[in-house]
């Protein structure tokens, strides 16, 4: 880290207080949660979810607007007519039986190498946000610049795994060659895993293209190394933008997260276990899907999932049928064996207010007991996703580092030390000044750094700050003291090249508007 506290001799107390505010930025190992999960759905009713979407699958049919997606449905024996594809039960269940309940994703870093699945769990950043609220807290457009500070943050905060990809959208690059910006920097900032692009089949190859560059071709056969997101058009729909991109990633053995896009009440049915059958029975037949194009590619079951307010067809976060949802979804996956993806933090709120952190936390606290693997949206989502805040999503980023934390569940591993300090201290004593205190103070209960627990008085001594200031000062800090993780001249070369050559071939709207 850069800075006084680090790589300056300093002597005495104020050397000591120093160091002892450098934050540590190691990324926290993938969290194994250990608390028992919440499980709404007894036997009977997984059964009858199961057997629901099966039927949904089977009778009504799932639409692929996709010529190559058709073809290849017709040569894995399912029933196609026209766009239709009906799924037999049978044909479905083998083929997701093939879907790896687990594997690793390898970064650059391989410090920084994740297992996932099978009761690990991963933290990563919210996407694709149009606006952001920035470094004083205004709400604007995004920036190239200000994408590279989100992937930044996402490096020196402990509790998020992963920098994602278009955290915001830099509004300052074409359209249509932001997809290549993007996955640089991702690659450039930080050195953990990282998300790509789906926007198009093309694009998602360019990615996949930028990614053998930084891990080599082979090595992507046998080890996974970057996500993608399809989602589907609810109800019962997969367009041919998301089939291709899907199958850009499994072909090259890579995880894609299969999606649907639920809004409940406006694209599902207006009740919540009918919805669960709907999303199941889509997330279902794209899972399938992926081992039609490849048998044993990584793939997670996915879904998006809000509720819409009947009274203004607004979506909503945080609603106690979401959590519900989750808490089903979850169990769904395990009766699949499959890894599942949720969202987290959400908010709707326009600002980084009380509502911001109620919606978040009730969020955060369902996904972690339905047992969720990628958390994704864990940082900075507010007002439906329409912008990504700075200070929320230092916050969030903590928050989710006290989530982490309550899911890792209870250690043992000083117990007897403990009990034995008991003894030490008697009736009427404190524990402040022993031994066992003083060894363990710092692990033994979470302290926030951002949440401010000093009496009023101090509290208005030191400015009155509230916590939107205080997080954004965090941020300012942390940007200032990052460092760049050192990416190999020859690989930076090689992929800033390949930038060069693709924008060079892809036309953008003010090339194709001259052409026309």
């Amino acid at each position: 880290m850069k800075g006084t506290a680090v790589g300056v001799a300093r002597r005495g107390r104020g050397a000591r207080k120093a160091a002892r505010m450098v934050p540590d930025v190691t990324m926290l190992p993938a969290l194994r949660w250990r608390l028992p999960l919440c499980e709404p759905l007894d036997r009977e009713g997984i059964e009858r979810i199961d057997a629901a979407s099966m039927a949904i699958l089977e009778e009504v049919g799932v639409v692929f607007r996709d010529a190559v997606a058709l073809e290849d449905w017709r040569r894995a024996g399912a029933d196609v007519r026209n766009e239709t594809v009906h799924l037999d039960r049978g044909l479905v269940r083998e083929l997701i039986a093939g879907i790896p309940s687990a594997f690793t994703y390898h970064a650059r870093n391989p410090a920084n190498d994740l297992p996932f699945g099978d009761g690990y769990s991963i933290f990563a950043p919210m996407t694709g946000a149009p606006y952001l609220r920035d470094l004083s807290d205004v709400r604007r457009a995004p920036t190239l610049a200000d994408l590279a500070d989100f992937h930044r943050l996402c490096h020196v905060l402990p509790a998020l795994h992963s920098t994602a990809h278009h955290i915001v959208e830099p509004m300052d690059h074409p359209i249509s060659h932001r997809h290549l910006r993007i996955t640089y920097s991702s690659m450039k900032h930080s050195d953990k895993t990282f998300m790509g692009m789906t926007t198009s089949p093309r694009n998602a190859e360019d990615v996949l293209d930028m990614c053998a560059l930084l891990f080599g071709e082979t090595y992507m056969e046998s080890h996974p190394v970057v996500t993608g997101n399809c989602n589907g058009n609810s109800p019962l729909v997969w367009d041919g933008t998301m089939l291709g991109a899907m199958r850009a990633f499994a072909r090259r053995n890579q995880p894609v997260l299969c999606s649907p896009f639920v809004l409940g009440g406006a694209n599902t049915p207006a009740s919540v276990a009918p919805t669960v059958a709907q999303l199941n029975a889509e997330a279902l037949s794209a899972m399938a899907y992926t081992q039609v194009v490849r048998k044993g590619a990584p793939a997670i079951y996915g879904h998006y999932l809000s509720t819409v307010s009947m009274k203004s067809g607004a979506p909503m976060a945080g609603t106690p049928e979401i959590s519900l949802m989750n808490y089903m979804v979850g169990q769904m996956a395990r009766h699949y064996d499959v890894p599942w993806r949720s969202s987290n933090t959400l908010g709707g709120a326009k600002t980084f207010d009380a509502q911001a952190g109620y919606e978040s936390a009730a969020t955060m606290m369902a996904v972690l007991h339905a047992g969720c693997n990628y958390i994704w949206h864990s940082a900075g989502w507010n007002e439906a996703g329409m912008h990504c805040s700075m200070a929320k999503f230092v916050v969030d980023a903590e928050q989710c580092a006290m989530g982490y934390r309550m899911a890792e569940g209870i250690r043992w591993d000083d117990f007897d030390e403990a009990l034995a300090a008991v003894r030490d201290v008697g009736p009427g004593g404190h524990y402040l000044g022993h031994p066992h205190t003083l060894e363990n103070f710092q692990r033994a209960f979470f302290m926030p750094e951002l949440f401010d627990n000093n009496s009023i008085e101090q509290w208005q001594a030191e400015g009155s700050v509230e916590i939107t200031e205080r997080a954004l000062r965090r941020a300012r800090n942390l940007l200032g003291d990052y460092e760049e993780p050192r990416l190999d001249p020859a690989t930076d070369e090689a992929l800033r090249d390949y930038i060069a050559r693709r924008e060079r071939e892809i036309p953008t709207a003010d090339a194709l508007n001259q052409e026309y």
